[in-house]
């Protein structure tokens, strides 16, 4: 693999972490996991020494559709050959404003960004401008919302952040109301917003959604709903249709362009236009990127939408998840490990845990799985299903699991020592390397 690992050094020389995202460092990975890939196609990648894996990453859940599809990538090109950046708003950019505002019920106005941490941390200032608070609570359990301060300054990893910033934002806990209602008790008319998912690999208990919405209201404070996840997975309008809940603000990005660079800021008028020129009040520095209306990532979102519906994307995701799901559980209970490894959540966006001996989360196990699934070829640090995921990819991947999984028992009986070829995955938010 040489000239994998000759990319691997030359990642480390010239990028902090030897990638742009910290969930593509080697850290999160098994040491027999390819440290660099050169192409993808449908649900495969293949690493730069040409060696070919089934892929459950899909670009950190940002493909959605598969590697290289067709019609987005030709969507995409026809924009590049307009121009694919303008001096002044391009007709690409409104086309793709106005058919997210018709998509997503409950929301007036958008604004495009390429990250869905510059989103997330819009949403905050609006809802900071809005409401003149400065508390933001944020769901505890949900693990990531953005790469700025206010809310990577309530992580362990909190240097560079002032703790001025980082005692602005609270944490309530998921599916527990009265977390949130003892905050908004303890901070009466201080809250500008609440922040947090719809779901993750747990889902909403009855009438939880409802209660956070009907608390925000109450107590005149923002109620944003990120939807990186799960917008364009749970449900073509995003998770808050699936749950039947309508926020004041919405975020989405990953898959809504099947791995283009967009994002997006979806609100009500009257909180969004705080950040335009119709308005009487106090001007909002919103968002304003050179980048972030271009037009070729915008072409591909505008046919991404038009390729869900034609092809009822959403409907297959959730069948495969569920076949998927079903078939790694049936090969743990015939294996007599279901008590220490299972696929849990949502079948749309399921999750495999792993646990040890003793019944405990083992970050060693879960390396132990995700090393001998690449073994047999497949690369599954997570499970992030697309609709290039056929029959044949559940075949292959399902035949893995028993492979792995025969390895996983072997381990629990005999001592994971002698199986885990290196150290373990880490997690990002840890204080010290």
């Amino acid at each position: 693999m040489s000239n994998n690992n000759d990319y691997q050094s030359k990642a480390h020389c010239y990028i902090p972490g030897g990638a742009h995202t910290y969930s593509r460092g080697d850290d999160q990975y098994p040491v027999n996991a390819p440290p660099v890939l050169a192409r993808g196609e449908g649900a495969y990648v293949w690493d730069v020494d040409g060696n070919k894996y089934l892929d459950y990453g899909m670009a950190l859940r940002a493909v959605t559709l598969g590697y290289a599809y067709e019609r987005i990538n030709q969507a995409a090109i026809a924009e590049i050959n307009k121009g694919n950046n303008l001096t002044r708003a391009s007709q690409t950019e409104i086309d793709a404003a106005e058919a997210m505002v018709k998509l997503i019920d409950g929301m007036d106005m958008v604004k495009f960004a390429k990250n869905g941490s510059t989103v997330t941390t819009a949403a905050i200032k609006l809802a900071r401008a809005y409401t003149d608070r400065k508390y933001i609570a944020r769901c505890a359990e949900h693990p990531f919302f953005s790469y700025d301060d206010w809310f990577i300054g309530d992580t362990v990893m909190q240097a560079g952040v002032p703790s001025e910033i980082s005692e602005l934002t609270l944490q309530f806990h998921f599916n527990d109301i009265s977390s949130l209602k003892e905050l908004f008790a303890r901070y009466p008319n201080q809250i500008a917003g609440v922040i947090m998912e719809a779901a993750t690999t747990v889902e909403p208990g009855p009438g939880f959604l409802k209660g956070v919405q009907e608390l925000c209201k109450a107590n005149q404070s923002v109620f944003i709903l990120d939807e990186m996840i799960t917008g364009f997975r749970w449900d073509l309008k995003g998770a808050q249709n699936y749950y039947g809940v309508v926020p004041d603000l919405c975020t989405f990005g990953k898959g809504m362009a099947n791995g283009f660079s967009v994002a997006a800021l979806m609100g009500k008028k009257e909180i969004m236009e705080l950040g335009g020129l119709f308005h009487s009040g106090k001007r909002v520095f919103l968002i304003s990127t050179t980048h972030g209306a271009e037009m070729c990532g915008l072409g591909a979102l505008n046919e991404t939408i038009k390729a869900y519906q034609d092809l009822d994307v959403v409907k297959y995701l959730w069948s495969y998840g569920e076949k998927l799901m079903g078939g790694m559980n049936s090969i743990a209970r015939e294996l007599g490990i279901a008590d220490y490894f299972k696929v849990e959540g949502v079948p749309v966006s399921p999750g495999y845990v792993c646990l040890d001996k003793e019944g405990q989360i083992s970050p060693e196990f879960r390396t132990l799985f995700a090393q001998e699934m690449l073994r047999q070829g497949v690369l599954m640090p997570w499970i992030a299903i697309s609709y290039s995921h056929r029959d044949q990819e559940l075949d292959i991947s399902l035949e893995a699991t028993r492979q792995s999984l025969l390895v996983y028992r072997k381990a629990l009986e005999a001592g994971i020592e002698r199986y885990m070829l290196g150290r373990a995955v880490k997690p990002v938010f840890r204080k010290y390397n």
